[in-house]
């Protein structure tokens, strides 16, 4: 090989390898993202799993916001959000599958029987986790998945329509207080194992809240009492919606 004279251009170095910056810029903007939606809405996407699915995070926290704004300094859901996103979802050709975890006070009856109808009649797969508890009007909410979990710490108040405000005392009154209390109930009653007596029985409870009616089940009671599907954590919603994703995958291919 000849020797290189004396004053020749040296051989170019070879080119290493740099990070793209590009592609850190693109990255760091979705997780800004995703933290701001996160802290506006308490959604979240869900991708970084082994089997590629796609899953879309839901939380019902605090109370249900109905019709009126809730003071600023209370957690709150709020319907016109979770609506919406609901419907996007449906249309949406990437989310696989929608996770729920609730852990609410209740709320507006309207409002939330709104949210547990969308989640319903959602296409995808559905899942909920209730963890610190799901009252009052929560309870059709967790049902309203295709599968549900509790922890077994988590607590179910189940009791009948309450309304604030002044009531009227008349017969059409109560009559719609029926209304609303039968709506709810076959809701309940048609999204899980539990028949109507026994949900009527538990809602008129005297013994379990303090001057007052209904029945708090706690994490293992809610699933003997057919509500909830089964005892569980973040692990096992997780799992079990993947799960049925691929049965749906399985039956398309």
């Amino acid at each position: 090989m000849a020797d290189k004279k004396p004053g020749s251009p040296a051989e170019p170095a070879s080119p290493k390898k740099q990070a793209n910056p590009d592609k850190s810029r693109k990255s760091s903007a979705e997780e800004k993202i995703a933290d701001e939606r996160i802290e506006q809405t308490g959604q979240s996407i869900l991708d970084k799993n082994e089997r590629n699915h796609k899953l879309h995070l839901i939380t019902i926290i605090g109370e249900i916001e109905g019709h009126e704004n809730l003071g600023s300094n209370s957690k709150t859901t709020k319907y016109e959000h979770i609506l919406p996103k609901l419907a996007s979802i449906e249309d949406s050709n990437e989310i696989d599958g929608v996770l729920i975890l609730l852990n609410t006070m209740g709320g507006d009856v309207e409002a939330g029987l709104a949210i547990a109808e969308m989640i319903a009649s959602l296409s995808k797969p559905t899942v909920s986790l209730v963890l610190g508890g799901s009252h009052s009007i929560g309870v059709p909410i967790a049902v309203s998945t295709g599968y549900s979990f509790v922890v077994p710490t988590g607590t179910m108040v189940i009791h009948p329509v309450r309304l604030n405000g002044m009531v009227i005392g008349v017969p059409q009154t109560f009559d719609y207080f029926k209304q609303i209390q039968d709506r709810i109930t076959g809701f309940v009653c048609s999204h899980c194992r539990i028949d109507r007596d026994r949900l009527e029985e538990l809602m008129m409870e005297t013994g379990f809240l303090t001057k007052d009616v209904g029945s708090i089940l706690v994490g293992e009671e809610a699933v003997k009492e057919g509500i909830i599907n089964e005892t569980g954590g973040i692990r096992e919603a997780v799992l079990k919606l993947h799960e049925m994703i691929d049965e749906i995958k399985e039956r398309v291919d």
